[in-house]
């Protein structure tokens, strides 16, 4: 009897992509365009009513979850994060387009580094001019910090260190997820890759942006209405400074702008820090 030959073991693939996306359809369909085959990519799409179930056919490499309706951005990311099979991991944004070759060269830059945590591209736009990408971590005495430009470097290629990147574009390792179980779901769509970058100073873990490799972000307006972004920032900026800052800090934002708003009319934003409202409608 002819002996059967055994079935190849699966290939785990070496890194992971993770796009969370609503309602923003053309932007994922250049972004998953650029980003081709070589990486396995899931995409979360977060309840989009904008045909966005119908790019299946066109990218069929991509693992889809198709939510019922905009849960956040930290829950679907988590969702996403659940699937992901690589060592390394980049969280995505939708409206932002890196090729497979600098997902490969960010991989290799923490394959090589153990004192870095979490490496970034250099985002730009579609002229190549760098864009804003840098900030503090909130702290009780500025707690929403402005995004600046990453400093300038004297050649190409250069690692720059940082205290916090956007989320738009950020890659840390699979065992991270591990040591802290899942994204922090008290966040909704503001303030969950602040976090990462705070368990990464936490850790004695460098954050850096490779300016060899690079990504166009096309910093698209959100779909969501604007009162509920600015409800949603306020939750998350209140969860941050509590968690990271102590609980009187939270506590001291929350009445702040609770006040602020209150005066102003923006009943969002005092929903947000009074209750915690999320983008996701919960507290």
């Amino acid at each position: 009897m002819t002996p059967t030959a055994e079935a190849p073991a699966p290939q785990v693939p070496r890194a992971s992509v993770v796009i969370v996306s609503f309602n923003r359809v053309e932007s994922l369909r250049r972004s998953l365009a650029a980003l081709g085959n070589a990486h396995q990519v899931i995409v979360v799409d977060n309840g989009s009513r904008d045909g966005a179930a119908s790019i299946n056919a066109e990218f069929s490499h991509p693992r889809y979850s198709r939510l019922p309706k905009n849960f956040g951005f930290t829950k679907a990311l988590n969702i996403g994060l659940r699937s992901a099979e690589g060592e390394y991991i980049l969280c995505l944004h939708d409206d932002t387009i890196i090729t497979a070759e600098a997902v490969s060269r960010l991989a290799d830059f923490l394959e090589a580094r153990a004192d870095v945590g979490a490496v970034a591209p250099l985002l730009t736009d579609d002229s190549g001019n760098p864009l804003p990408q840098c900030r503090a971590l909130p702290s009780p005495g500025d707690p929403d910090p402005e995004p600046t430009l990453p400093p300038e470097s004297e050649k190409e290629g250069d690692e720059i260190q940082v205290e916090c990147v956007s989320g738009a574009a950020i890659m840390f390792r699979s065992f991270f997820l591990r040591s802290v179980r899942q994204m922090d779901e008290h966040y909704g769509t503001y303030g969950s890759s602040i976090d990462i970058c705070a368990h990464m100073r936490r850790a004695g873990k460098k954050v850096v942006i490779l300016r060899g490799a690079t990504a166009i972000h096309e910093a698209l307006p959100s779909p969501m209405p604007q009162s509920a972004i600015e409800g949603d920032r306020a939750a998350g900026t209140a969860v941050f400074l509590g968690k990271h800052n102590g609980l009187v800090s939270g506590l001291i934002y929350r009445l702040k702008t609770a006040l602020a708003a209150l005066f102003t009319l923006r009943f969002s934003v005092l929903a947000g820090v009074l209750s915690g409202q999320k983008i996701d409608g919960t507290g």
